[in-house]
């Protein structure tokens, strides 16, 4: 196609070498990862329990958990790792710790009021894998005044996210709480059970949240997507055939009726993201098979679409409508990706342009070979992050 702007070559140097430096950077990083808290709330005989799954070390430590996505990122990071030295009985003993400092903030409250909390029992793990997170099991109680109808729990700022579930009332509350915010009044006398609707919308934010910001290797797998071609009909197909293929097994993996080892599913899923880049790189245009192929990927990334969920818990009365909110919810997150990638390739292309072209006629005939640019480095990057994920979660 000849030189670009008289530079062809440099971006092409450009683009080898932020490949090269991305898995790199990659490298150094371990598989420390922030997990949400996830909790059962329930209320019975004038009392509030809470059994949590959580990483106490990580909330020990004193990292800003809202503020990084990997612990090694932290500053503190060496106070969260001399806390993983420490044997299981060494930490269920500090965990005490941390139900003062809940206390403290006022973690729930009823009627206005405070509710003291106290420890019911903890079980921590030994450390078997220096590379996963060390997820303890807790369960905290306290007593609610007489004629108490509401509680609010309010997730301590820097505490990473909270996925609280209550159970045991007819029209339970569901949601992801952040660091620094709260759950909103929650009703403990039961009442008319939620609504399809209610519960549909309610799942939404849910299936956005595990696209934007956290699901960094559905981001990729979709911007790989969008770097094959300038035309939109190229996009459409895939979307279409990526889209399909999660929903069933997004469906089928929350009946129960698939269910693959993660130890699986995420190799397969990096090692998808690295085809669609590579393709990206030698195809100038969409072939007969790849709706197929990403049919066949969107059925993996359904896959781990399922485990989130199931994480998460489905509402057993209103169990279609939560998928389908879920869902939406991802698909949303997919779009917006795709927006945001749209903009800033027009953004870029433009500001490239600056000094060449006299307007917006002559930027949009020039669009297609400076996308071609902006697209192999791109998929080189995506392509170069997604290796070293096939290597860490095949071998490490």
């Amino acid at each position: 196609m000849g030189t670009f702007y008289g530079f062809n070559s440099k971006l092409r140097l450009w683009a080898v070498l932020s490949s090269v430096w991305l898995v790199f950077w990659a490298g150094l990083a371990s598989a420390h990862e922030v997990v949400p808290t996830i909790a059962d709330l329930t209320t019975p005989e004038g009392r509030v329990i809470l059994e949590m799954r959580i990483n106490l070390e990580a909330q020990l430590s004193g990292i800003d958990l809202d503020a990084v996505e990997d612990t090694d990122a932290a500053e503190n990071v060496a106070d969260y790792d001399a806390l993983r030295a420490q044997s299981a009985n060494e930490i269920a003993t500090r965990a005490q710790e941390l139900i003062a400092s809940w206390n403290d903030s006022q973690l729930v409250t009823a009627g206005g009021a405070a509710v003291a909390l106290r420890l019911d029992s903890v079980i921590v793990p030994e450390v078997l894998d220096d590379e996963l997170p060390r997820i303890s099991n807790l369960i905290v109680s306290g007593d609610l005044d007489a004629g108490a109808e509401t509680l609010q729990v309010a997730w301590p700022r820097g505490a990473g996210d909270l996925v609280l579930r209550q159970q045991g009332v007819d029209e339970p509350f569901t949601g992801l709480i952040s660091g620094g915010s709260d759950s909103g009044p929650i009703s403990i006398i039961g009442g008319d059970a939620a609504t399809g609707w209610q519960t549909f919308t309610a799942y939404i934010p849910v299936g956005f949240d595990h696209i934007l910001p956290k699901g960094l290797d559905h981001i990729l797998f979709v911007l790989g997507l969008f770097f094959l071609s300038t035309k939109l009909a190229p996009l459409l197909w895939q979307i279409s055939a990526f889209t399909l293929a999660h929903t069933v097994t997004l469906a089928l993996g929350a009946l129960g009726l698939v269910s693959v080892p993660g130890s699986i599913v995420e190799p397969l899923i990096a090692a998808s993201i690295v085809y669609v880049a590579v393709e990206n790189i030698f195809s100038r245009g969409l072939t007969r098979w790849r709706p197929i192929v990403v049919f066949g990927f969107g059925l993996l990334h359904g896959l781990g679409f399922a485990s989130v969920l199931g994480e998460f818990g489905l509402p057993e009365a209103q169990f279609v409508p939560a998928l389908i909110g879920f869902n939406v919810g991802v698909e949303f997150g997919q779009l917006t990706v795709i927006a945001f990638a749209a903009i800033a390739l027009w953004l870029g292309c433009r500001a490239a342009s600056v000094a060449r072209l006299d307007g917006v006629e002559e930027l949009v005939s020039e669009y297609p070979v400076m996308f071609r640019a902006w697209s192999m480095t791109g998929s080189l990057i995506i392509a170069g992050i997604a290796t070293y994920w096939v290597i860490e979660r095949t071998l490490l």
